[in-house]
């Protein structure tokens, strides 16, 4: 089978597309044939180690010192059909066509295999193998952060870095929940953060939402562009302050802030659950939330994908079609 390989820490060069030999499901495995997978982030900064220096210097004791040994095909999210399971399997059944997390690795392959308990939901019949693709990552960390910060009808919520991954499900999500949502992104974007649903939009490169003198009940930053301190005074006494993929320092910070302010800081990294992911997709299929497909590349130009989300420039999902 075809799959793309990290063979090394760097630049998206660094993907190379090669013949590998397809896997053979364990008992409690299942086979899937990739239809799609996203490119987020995460991925690209895995690949150029472009991370904090702890983060770094910790991806390479998990992951490999000198050069990944353990996921050597990244992909996080994938939706497929499900090829083979494993006598064991009771959850899932050949022809299904699934979506869901594989955690680290393995969506940039034809095949992958997976464990029966991995975060997987049958995919809806009436969304595209990319658009559930889309969901997971964004749409998990979104909600999972949202409902910590127990979201209320009428609060007023601002999401910093709204046109990404992540912040496109918060957008619709916060709408969902109630919420005066003002989403912040650089302005070729604001348009496409506007259309899903946001109230108020800023322009980040024009204007700095921490001096406007605006306060929130909660601030969801997706980006770490804004100053710790600038968002913590944006809050409304008793504001919530969102963090994710937020280093060690502000993560410690934050802990230190909700100690002794009338103020709270959530972050760390969030607990993957097959009921959020379902409950995600019941909205998607009732048209309250959409995923937002930006760029589609083949698998052979998965290196050209890193390359465009690393530039910055995707507005929401940016997805790799396998078949």
């Amino acid at each position: 089978m075809k799959a793309v390989i990290w063979t090394k820490y760097g630049p998206p060069e660094v993907l190379q597309l090669q013949e590998i030999e397809k896997p053979s499901p364990k008992d409690n495995e299942i086979l899937v044939k990739v239809h799609a997978a996203t490119v987020i982030k995460g991925d690209c900064e895995m690949r150029s180690l472009k991370l904090s220096f702890f983060l770094a210097l910790t991806m390479r004791m998990y992951v490999g010192f000198r050069k990944p040994k353990r996921y050597v095909i990244l992909g996080q999210d994938f939706a497929g059909e499900i090829k083979s399971v494993g006598k064991d399997v009771k959850l899932f059944k050949n022809g299904s066509q699934i979506f869901g997390s594989t955690g680290f690795r393995g969506a940039y392959a034809e095949y992958i295999i997976l464990p029966e308990e991995a975060t997987l939901a049958i995919k809806p019949a009436n969304i595209s193998y990319e658009e559930a693709a889309a969901v997971p990552m964004g749409g998990l960390n979104a909600l999972y952060f949202l409902k910590k910060a127990n979201i209320q009808n009428g609060q007023k919520v601002l999401i910093n870095g709204a046109s990404g991954s992540i912040g496109t499900f918060a957008v619709q999500l916060a709408k969902y929940f109630g919420a005066n949502v003002t989403g912040v992104a650089s302005t070729d974007k604001l348009d496409m953060v506007r259309s899903i649903g946001a109230d108020q939009v800023i322009d980040y490169r024009s204007e700095d939402f921490t001096k406007s003198g605006e306060k929130y009940d909660i601030i969801f930053d997706v980006v770490r562009k804004s100053s710790f301190s600038g968002c913590i005074n944006s809050l409304k006494k008793k504001g919530i302050y969102l963090q994710t993929n937020h280093g060690l320092f502000r993560r410690v910070r934050g802990r230190l802030t909700s100690m002794v302010r009338q103020k709270k800081v959530i972050s760390g990294v969030i607990t993957e659950r097959t009921e959020d992911l379902i409950y995600l997709i019941e909205l998607i299929e009732a048209g309250e939330i959409k995923s937002v497909i930006d760029k589609s590349f083949p698998l052979e130009q998965t290196a050209e994908a890193h390359r465009y989300v690393e530039a910055g420039k995707k507005k929401g999902n940016v997805v790799i079609n396998v078949h």
